[in-house]
């Protein structure tokens, strides 16, 4: 069976270390929408992180996807219409936020509009791979966002969010993330998204579960998707699709699930691969 869905992780799968696409994927992936194949970009980035790229692939001509905040939204590129969304309740995003406090290492972020909201925008410093890292920098500017001092995340807090995104130094976070996670583990999604990221999404969000809400109404089956990605974030999607493949870069419980493991972010791995199914 053909391929017509080609569902991919930003970060560490479509893009290389460099933060962009290189000009083969690229090229190979406008070919297939050229051939009647749609994209869809699977993300926790927020939805305004990805409409540069989605331009660039020109999804806004061929009705590709946005499936963001780690499965939470999805929206048709062409249209802009919401197909999927949903949010944690205010009640539950107050929760998370009042027991983020217990942890005076974690800095958790927030967003609304263009704005990302953060306690303390000089405390934007944490330690990864050795070195300082500008993560609150790093973020707000990956979502296209301003960014907004309040002092208490928890008490501003009168929307819906559609994740609760929380950074510290990689070791720090794997120490304290299950105390992080434990009063939430049975009615939210709580999970890293990267090694200094750990969030939280409304119960039983997952990219798969948005992936099967969409999809599957359009009249595409599981046979015709092949799905990419390297972290944890992206294992429910690689199980679901009917290709699911895992790039050389990674982690292993992903290459471990995969259907396949194809080449680096850095060496054109969607490429390679589609190269193979697509005529």
């Amino acid at each position: 069976m053909s391929i017509k869905v080609i569902i991919m992780d930003v970060d560490g799968t479509l893009t290389n270390t460099q933060k962009v696409i290189t000009p083969k994927t690229k090229e190979a992936l406008l070919k297939a929408e050229e051939q009647g194949a749609i994209l869809v970009l699977a993300s926790g980035r927020p939805t305004s992180g990805l409409l540069d790229i989605a331009k660039e692939l020109k999804m806004d001509q061929h009705h590709g996807l946005l499936v963001s905040y780690n499965g939470s939204k999805v929206i048709d590129c062409e249209t802009m219409e919401t197909l999927f969304n949903q949010a944690l309740s205010v009640e539950e995003g107050k929760a998370v936020l009042e027991h983020m406090k217990k942890f005076e290492k974690v800095r958790p972020m927030i967003d609304k509009g263009e704005y990302m909201f953060v306690n303390n925008v000089y405390d934007n410093m944490i330690q990864f791979n050795g070195a300082p890292f500008d993560v609150i920098q790093y973020e707000s500017r990956g979502g296209k966002f301003k960014l907004c001092e309040v002092d208490d995340l928890a008490e501003f807090v009168d929307f819906e969010l559609n994740k609760i995104l929380t950074t510290s130094d990689p070791e720090y976070l794997q120490a304290h993330y299950q105390e992080m996670m434990e009063p939430f583990k049975e009615t939210l999604s709580c999970m890293f998204t990267g090694p200094f990221y750990f969030e939280f999404t409304a119960q039983g969000i997952d990219k798969a579960k948005a992936l099967d809400t969409v999809l599957i109404p359009k009249g595409y089956k599981k046979e015709e998707m092949i799905a990419f990605g390297d972290g944890h974030n992206d294992a429910s999607m690689v199980r679901y699709a009917g290709t699911g493949v895992a790039m050389a870069n990674a982690v292993q419980d992903l290459k471990d699930i995969a259907d396949e493991v194809t080449l680096s972010n850095d060496e054109d791995g969607i490429a390679v691969t589609l190269a193979k199914y697509m005529n």
